[in-house]
């Protein structure tokens, strides 16, 4: 099972975050690697099969900026990611703190896996801000502790930078790729996350963005709020 947290809002699963607690600066060159259209040849790669290729999705227009997944490069990303990893809001819920080593593992884990897990780094207007790990819920783990339908599409989410927290973006960014999913994978039927029951923050941010609240499971590692955002009823909430 890939980690369990969505991460947004002022605090944050493995993947949830804390106000204000990293200060990381984006160099023009770092920018502008995000600013290419196309994503390369491996990225494409590494998000195809089970996932409907979400690396070569459009960008969307949003109430934060216009959004986009990226996919995630080893050689170019494990230094931000493994930074955010290390912020200790972040730590505590992805518990991927330590060297680069312990990122490169988690990511790499992914990337040479058979595409059921697709980790990107979610890029507003241009900045690296967030990173994203899109998976077959029902392929999963998970979905030994609650009723999967195939195709169930999982996110785990965290907002690395700290100016990005705390003003609803995250709730934002949430129902704009729980929107891409579902525009993109025709199969599936319902976008489903885990974060843990303690983390409120991140709870509300899925609310917020139209997902319900079905249940409370018992994964290994804590206790989930299981969280669905259904295709029938994406448009009324």
């Amino acid at each position: 099972m890939p980690p369990t947290d969505a991460h947004t809002g002022p605090a944050p699963r493995r993947g949830a975050g804390a106000e204000d607690t990293l200060d990381l600066r984006i160099t023009a060159e770092l920018r502008a690697l995000f600013e290419a259209s196309a994503p390369a040849p491996r990225d494409r790669a590494a998000v195809s099969g089970p996932l409907d290729r979400p690396g070569e999705w459009q960008p969307v227009t949003t109430a934060a900026g216009i959004f986009r997944l990226v996919p995630v490069r080893l050689d170019r990303d494990l230094p931000v990611i493994s930074r955010w990893m290390n912020d200790p809001a972040v730590a505590a819920f992805w518990e991927l703190a330590g060297p680069d080593t312990v990122t490169a593992a988690h990511l790499r884990s992914q990337l040479d896996g058979d595409g059921r897990s697709a980790p990107c780094l979610g890029v507003l207007d241009g900045v690296p801000m967030s990173y994203w790990e899109l998976y077959r819920a029902d392929l999963d783990p998970l979905a030994r502790h609650y009723p999967a339908r195939p195709h169930d599409t999982g996110l785990h989410l965290l907002i690395g930078d700290g100016e990005h927290r705390g003003r609803g973006i995250g709730t934002t960014l949430l129902r704009a790729v729980a929107d891409l999913v579902l525009d993109h994978r025709p199969r599936c039927t319902r976008v489903v996350a885990e974060p843990d029951v303690r983390n409120t923050p991140s709870v509300s941010a899925f609310l917020g963005a139209g997902f319900r609240y079905s249940a409370e499971i018992e994964l290994p590692e804590k206790r989930a709020a299981l969280m669905v955002r259904d295709r029938a009823h994406r448009h009324r909430l």
